[in-house]
């Protein structure tokens, strides 16, 4: 006060406390902070499994081989400078980038198809059809090894009633980087395939009897009303399919452990031999964080039109 008494406490107390109780309340009781709390678990679990060890790899690559010494971005450069590192880089952009077209191009077919089957027929080709995406990667890689083993080769049996010699399918180059190929193929095919599925029935058939009205025939109706309406779940579905490619190990691990003569190797195979088995982790390391800057340049782009192309729909 201005005649230098003091005002008592329990006087303006009660209304601060009920102010500070009411902000609290209208904070409690948004959604968005419900959602928060909602997702603190798994909030939490990302940063302990997938934050820290990215921050964690980032610091292990600027390290020398003893860990004992920072060399910045000297690994980097030692990479880039090896003609096998490069092989690395152009083998894992073809192996991603072809597998992911053919698994889309296959998957949106077998889409289209699979859609045009009525009722109880089409559930149980459906089912048929996600076994390859439900076995575990690792056992049905080891299936394939068994078809393409140059001694016991079921493909070459099959060359052999045709008089066809056998085939070294996993002993050449470019033949052992097709096996990779269409293995992934094979495996990631359901997924584009249910998720196309469930977009295709989304399609208001409106739609169709509009255009269909207006004289448009079947590949009319598919570049002017299908795409268009599963762009979005098209890029999205290519996006996650891409980084989950570039990361695979298991498939040319198991099929050709990078060989013959490092051809099949994939960043993730090479980081696991340089790091692991030759002890470098550091360059181990350097080699697997090659990845981020290719996945998010093409992340940067894919979510960029999905966001445009949302704002033009909510428009």
């Amino acid at each position: 006060m201005a005649d230098g008494t003091s005002v008592p406490i329990d006087v303006i107390a009660p209304g601060q406390v009920r102010a500070r109780r009411n902000t609290m309340q209208r904070f409690a009781q948004r959604r968005s902070t419900t959602g928060f709390f909602l997702c603190l678990p798994l909030i939490l679990l990302i940063a302990a499994f997938v934050i820290y060890p990215a921050f964690y790899a980032i610091y292990l690559s600027m390290l020398n081989k003893k860990m004992t010494a920072f060399v910045g971005l000297g690994n980097f450069q030692f990479l880039l400078k090896r003609h096998t590192f490069q092989l690395v880089i152009f083998q894992s952009c073809l192996f991603a980038v072809t597998s992911v077209v053919l698994k889309a191009v296959i998957g949106f077919i077998l889409a289209h198809l699979m859609h045009n089957i009525p009722g109880k027929n089409q559930r149980i080709w459906r089912g048929l059809l996600l076994v390859p995406w439900v076995i575990p990667l690792a056992l049905s890689t080891l299936t394939w090894w068994w078809m393409f083993d140059p001694s016991y080769s079921a493909f070459n049996w099959v060359l052999n009633q045709f008089g066809i010699d056998n085939v070294p399918w996993l002993g050449v180059g470019w033949t052992a980087r097709f096996c990779t190929i269409a293995v992934n193929v094979w495996y990631g095919t359901p997924f584009f395939m249910i998720m196309y599925l469930a977009a295709l029935k989304s399609v208001p058939e409106q739609l169709y009897e509009a255009a269909a009205i207006d004289g448009a025939n079947t590949i009319q109706k598919l570049f002017f009303v299908t795409l268009p309406m599963m762009r979005n779940i098209i890029a999205i579905t290519v996006l996650f399919s891409l980084i989950v490619t570039f990361a695979d190990f298991d498939i040319v691990r198991i099929l050709t452990a990078g060989g013959p003569q490092d051809m099949t190797h994939v960043f993730a195979t090479y980081a696991f031999q340089i790091g692991i088995q030759s002890g470098d982790i550091p360059l181990g390391a350097a080699d697997s964080l090659f990845m981020f800057p290719i996945l998010a340049f093409a992340a940067f782009f894919v979510l960029r039109g999905v966001t445009r192309r949302t704002k033009e729909i909510a428009a």
